[in-house]
């Protein structure tokens, strides 16, 4: 038994050095100005990092509760289906990993990741979400074309496209096409916060399949992600930041210019721009010493989102930085999908078609996109 624990440590230990590299290469990529760097890190933060300045939490006496950090290797239920391709834009295709643990009771709740890493980098590969499949959610991490790739709105076509796919495939995986959420950090956290904003518009939702089904979320999870792109140049000086209006920025690259020659642009690429009270509820977490994107962006969200009457609830990380982590975090996130998924009556066997969204009537990329293919079979993997 000690052996089994001192190798399971040695594991542990190993992925969390894995992680914490992955996501330091990842915030670089948005700090510093270049080209599109190849094939991408994924962006992930260290599982074991402690909240600064938040201490450390307390036991918990929940039996549903295992330490984040020790669910790194997944439960032996959990059906693993990798690289199955949700759609794709001309000749690129989309792809997504999917976690369904076969022992929680069907339809179940699922939550989508999608990975940051300045829109120009970033991989599914590396999911923070997965741990959730050990609570009963199905896990969804998310690939969408990077700057390199495509320009802005191409990023949010594609996680709308893989929405409204796996609602399409509600049935196959057992998922409640009614309680899906997203979960992002960074760049992510801005296309998480998009999708719970932007679910009613349109212009956005790309023609890249499966448009009869509704690209909308049931709850939001935005970890620093930026909320008003336009502000950011107004914000970023104060703080130390890179300036967003150099043409080498990240907003550069994913709006096809400097913001400050783009502000139209710029404006339609941020989630404040569609904010509704129908929006879903919002958990936003940030770290007030963010030197890659301002805490004041956060800020700015919260509250226009309370303003419009959308519940909404900011975490203030003291003294974080743009990589945080930690259980109390990570329990507060779990939380807040348990109050807003696992609490909303499960859907009807009618609801996977439901709420069709509209036809999209501005003109789009002439890259022809194909609709999604047909389901793949999921392929148990040995955790």
């Amino acid at each position: 038994m000690g052996g089994n624990n001192r190798s399971g440590v040695v594991l542990g230990l190993s992925a969390m050095a894995a992680l914490a590299a992955a996501w330091i290469m990842a915030a670089t990529a948005w700090a510093q100005p270049g080209p599109p760097p190849p094939p991408p890190p994924p962006d992930q933060p260290p599982a074991q990092q402690g909240t600064p300045a938040g201490g450390q939490p307390g036991a918990s006496g929940e039996a549903r509760r295992v330490r984040w950090s020790q669910q790194v290797r997944l439960p032996k239920d959990v059906v693993v289906t990798k690289d199955i391709e949700y759609a794709r834009a001309g000749d690129l295709p989309l792809r997504l990993d999917l976690y369904v643990p076969q022992s929680a009771p069907k339809p179940r709740p699922l939550v989508v990741w999608i990975h940051g890493g300045g829109w120009r980098t970033g991989s599914k590969e590396q999911c923070r979400a997965t741990p959730l499949v050990q609570h009963g959610y199905v896990v969804a991490s998310i690939n969408y074309r990077l700057t390199h790739e495509g320009r802005w709105p191409a990023q949010i076509e594609d996680c709308k496209a893989a929405i409204r796919w796996l609602r399409s495939q509600a049935d196959v995986y057992g998922i409640d096409p009614q309680r899906i959420g997203v979960w992002g950090s960074s760049a992510g956290g801005h296309l998480a916060a998009m999708l719970g904003t932007s679910g009613d518009v349109k212009e956005l939702e790309g023609a890249l399949g499966n448009l009869d089904r509704s690209s909308r979320v049931q709850a939001v999870c935005d970890w620093c992600g930026p909320s008003d792109l336009a502000a950011m140049a107004a914000q970023a000086p104060k703080r130390g930041q890179s300036d967003p209006n150099a043409p080498d920025a990240p907003e550069a690259f994913l709006l096809g210019g400097p913001v400050r020659d783009l502000l139209d642009k710029a404006r339609a690429a941020s989630p404040i721009t569609y904010i509704t009270p129908d929006d879903p509820p919002f958990l936003i977490m940030h770290g007030d010493n963010d030197r890659v994107v301002p805490y004041q962006q956060s800020v700015l969200l919260d509250e226009a989102l309370r303003k419009a009457g959308v519940e909404s609830k900011l975490h203030t990380v003291a003294g974080g930085g743009h990589a945080f982590g930690g259980q109390a975090l990570h329990e507060m996130v779990l939380d807040f999908f348990d109050r807003h998924l696992k609490s909303r009556p499960a859907a009807s066997p009618t609801d996977a078609t439901a709420k069709p969204t509209p036809a999209v009537t501005v003109p789009v990329p002439a890259s022809g996109a194909a609709p999604a293919p047909a389901p793949m079979q999921p392929v148990p993997t040995t955790p």
